[in-house]
């Protein structure tokens, strides 16, 4: 599928912008590489390839709208477990995707910055990561946050860990441990929570993606597969957003 072209995409752009609630944080749980790969008849590998495109896209598009930070749920946990090739594949393309893409985030003024359990990471990965990140630090648009070797349950576990650890040291009171006390604790301590979580190739389930902080966020699920996932269908997403009546479960 074709990139989307600018004279598609500007009067969608500039309706959202003039009607305003946009959201701080999205978050995008990209899904269907492989199927995409699969009604092709080829290797799942090349869904993955297939859909930087998506990310090129969802980055340029939350940049355009003005957008704090964007979440994309780039390798879980679970992931581990694939195929060793695949796992093997998707890590070396994860390291030349962040090499190669460098100048470009720079020119976007864009911020590149991971959660997860980064340690299970390969060096080189790793390093190419900690390169990145160091090198568009002074960058002070879109907080580009990527979820590697992450899982909601896990970045959890982590949180409780280091919440005893302080009681034991320090003599935290239960009393002491309130959802502040946890939100300063997990993997997104200093990151707004997402306000609208973007899913694609059409399943309705969250996937151990950042439990907790997506308590209130709004949701939307799409059918359009992640490699076929263009700046239109975000701003899709993001008119669906500016439609709904966030309560926080309040009654108004």
């Amino acid at each position: 599928m074709r990139r989307s072209t600018q004279s598609e995409v500007l009067p969608q752009l500039e309706a959202l912008v003039a009607g305003g609630k946009l959201p701080r944080h999205v978050a995008i749980i990209m899904d269907g590489n492989g199927r995409w790969a699969t009604r092709r008849g080829l290797p799942r590998i090349a869904g993955h390839h297939a859909g930087r495109r998506g990310v090129r896209e969802a980055v340029e598009g939350c940049k355009d709208l003005g957008i704090e930070v964007l979440s994309l749920y780039t390798f879980s946990t679970e992931n581990w477990s694939r195929p060793l090739a695949e796992v093997t594949g998707l890590m070396s393309f994860l390291r030349q995707v962040l090499h190669e893409e460098l100048e470009s985030l720079r020119r976007n003024n864009v911020r590149v910055e991971a959660i997860g359990r980064l340690d299970d990471l390969p060096s080189e990965v790793r390093d190419e990561l900690k390169r990145t990140s160091d090198e568009l630090s002074g960058n002070t648009g879109l907080r580009l946050l990527l979820a590697i070797s992450y899982s909601g349950r896990a970045e959890m576990v982590d949180c409780f860990r280091r919440i005893l650890r302080e009681s034991r040291e320090g003599g935290l009171r239960p009393e002491e441990v309130d959802e502040e006390l946890i939100e300063s604790h997990l993997y997104t301590a200093g990151y707004p929570n997402p306000d609208l979580l973007i899913r694609t190739s059409g399943e309705m389930r969250l996937s151990n993606f950042l439990l907790w902080q997506m308590a209130y966020a709004e949701i939307y699920v799409t059918d359009t597969l992640w490699p076929d996932f263009r700046k239109r269908d975000l701003f899709l997403a993001v008119s669906e957003y500016q439609k709904r009546d966030r309560r926080f479960g309040r009654v108004e």
